[in-house]
């Protein structure tokens, strides 16, 4: 690694002819000296380009980086000394649950470095994006926040819960919603093709309403349907989302990739697949990965069949009644569970702290779907389900078209999964640092430059003259993350600084309490 190196660079393509001043002021910083806000003094430089790391300063004006380099003639008004630390951009997760509560303060994101979150995941939020996005920054952002557009709440407003074909003027209605939320400044179009009302749209009619999109050059992001057809194949579900992305020319984004179940050990095949696809996007199909063996949903989301959850939860409950009704919910329930999760001791209930087979035993019941419906009798909650194999989160981790995201976001609750914690920080320590199954440099690369690529952020996700100064220090030798299934909001170690639009917002391992971030929304780009 080279000790000493000026690295002069703007990115004409993506910045225009308007910041060749930048360049200008890059070059007087070697003769002259030049006086900044912040600079950030002797750190290891990974751009977010998937380059060779170097050594050198960065210099920030404002919310910009201005220079990038050996910048010992000049000044700032703050300058840290970073060195045999790690310089990073921001980390941008494309795929977050943010609550309006935790953007404020967002410490959960940034003590993992994140800088900008992506809402509205898995075909949910708000249809109004502008009132979305303006009541955020009424409140105060501690992060930068930028919407999707939710396919499941326009299925919701224009067709409602039940599992009914849409008419002609209900998909014309559809496809009004959707361009309201890109004209809005949507990244793209977010389904939960898994989740009631999204499970009930048909291949063809998501294909109908989103087809005169392809000019916009967005996002399809999918939370892939995981169906009784198609045997549970969590493979047919990415195969529909790609195939979706094919015939409708945005790009297909399997959201939170997993290999489920009975198919743990085949992700190739569907590797092969995103690779194969035809799509506007360099490298086929995009998708985003989380580094754990388990999510969390809903306890009747997944397990309970969508026909059940028709038309709302006192509809699901009166259906719990019937006896006949009651058995076949019992019957598909089990075997959901037994094919998606390894059976109900891949099931943990959190707002209960315990396994449902441990609830099955209290309550002496044999039928793990039997317990799933008496509970769900007396209220929902939240569970974390087990479904893959280290293998194949490997091979999805590495695929060249695959980020980094959390399937998290910015959160007050000392309740959930440790991913909302720990999962940059664990990417970091456990998968680069002790397994070595990436790089440093391409990690950062997943992190930051591929994501903001994948959704079309064009000044955030590179260390370059001109963009946005989001950044994140860390040192390498000990980041980690710490936040586990049993404790899952202790904070990851390693993260010294995250700074937000030229701000910082995380100081030495503490938040300071800036609120510098902004909304981001996305300029049509014709």
């Amino acid at each position: 690694m080279a000790q000493s190196l000026t690295r002069l660079s703007i990115n004409r393509t993506r910045l225009g002819c308007c910041k060749l001043a930048l360049l200008a002021l890059v070059i007087s910083a070697c003769s002259e000296p030049v006086s900044y806000d912040l600079i950030l003094r002797g750190g290891t430089i990974i751009d977010g380009t998937d380059g060779e790391p170097y050594v050198g300063d960065v210099a920030i004006s404002g919310d910009r980086i201005i220079a990038i380099g050996d910048l010992a003639s000049a000044s700032a008004v703050a300058e840290i000394n970073v060195t045999g630390l790690v310089v990073a951009p921001g980390f941008i997760n494309v795929h977050s649950h943010a609550t309006s509560t935790g953007l404020p303060t967002a410490i959960n994101m940034l003590s993992q470095g994140v800088t900008t979150e992506i809402l509205n995941a898995d075909g949910g939020g708000p249809l109004d994006l502008n009132a979305q996005l303006n009541a955020l920054q009424k409140e105060g952002l501690a992060v930068n926040v930028g919407g999707m557009i939710g396919f499941n709440s326009v299925w919701r407003e224009a067709v409602g819960l039940e599992n009914v074909r849409p008419t002609p003027e209900q998909l014309l209605e559809m496809q009004d919603l959707v361009e309201n939320g890109l004209e809005a400044g949507a990244w793209g179009v977010s389904a939960g093709l898994d989740y009631v009302p999204g499970r009930f749209a048909a291949t063809e009619e998501v294909v109908q309403v989103l087809e005169p999109f392809a000019e916009w050059n967005v996002v399809f992001a999918n939370h892939d349907r995981v169906t009784p057809e198609s045997g549970y194949s969590s493979i047919s579900g990415m195969s529909e989302t790609i195939a979706i992305g094919e015939a409708t020319g945005l790009i297909p984004l399997i959201t939170h990739m997993k290999v489920q179940g009975w198919e743990q050990g085949q992700a190739s095949t569907i590797l092969e697949r995103m690779t194969d696809a035809e799509t506007p996007f360099p490298g086929g199909a995009a998708a985003d990965v989380y580094p754990y063996l388990a999510g969390q949903t809903g306890l009747q989301s997944l397990i309970i069949p969508p026909w059940a959850q028709a038309g709302g939860r006192d509809a699901m409950l009166a259906r719990f009644v019937d006896p006949d009704l009651r058995a076949r919910i019992i019957e598909e329930a089990n075997e959901a569970m037994r094919l998606r999760f390894g059976g109900p001791e891949g099931v943990y209930l959190l707002q209960s702290q315990r396994e449902l087979s441990d609830v099955m035993e209290e309550l002496q019941i044999e039928s793990p779907a039997e317990a799933v419906i008496q509970i769900l009798e007396e209220a929902n909650q939240g569970i974390i389900a087990s479904f893959g194999l280290e293998d194949d989160l490997i091979e999805i981790m590495q695929h060249p078209t695959s980020s980094i995201a959390c399937d998290c976001g910015a959160s007050t609750s000392d309740v959930g999964h440790p991913r909302s914690w720990g999962s940059y920080p664990k990417v970091l320590g456990e998968f680069v640092r002790e397994k070595r199954v990436l790089t440093l440099q391409n990690a950062v690369h997943r992190m930051s430059g591929l994501p903001a690529k994948t959704i079309g952020l064009s000044d955030r996700g590179l260390i370059e003259p001109g963009m946005a100064a989001d950044l994140v220090v860390f040192n390498p030798e000990t980041v980690i993350d710490h936040a586990t299934y049993a404790d899952p909001t202790l904070i990851s170690e390693g993260i010294i600084h995250t700074i937000v639009n030229g701000q910082l917002a995380w100081q030495d391992g503490a938040a300071t309490g800036v609120q510098a971030g902004r909304t981001l929304t996305r300029r049509k780009p014709f």
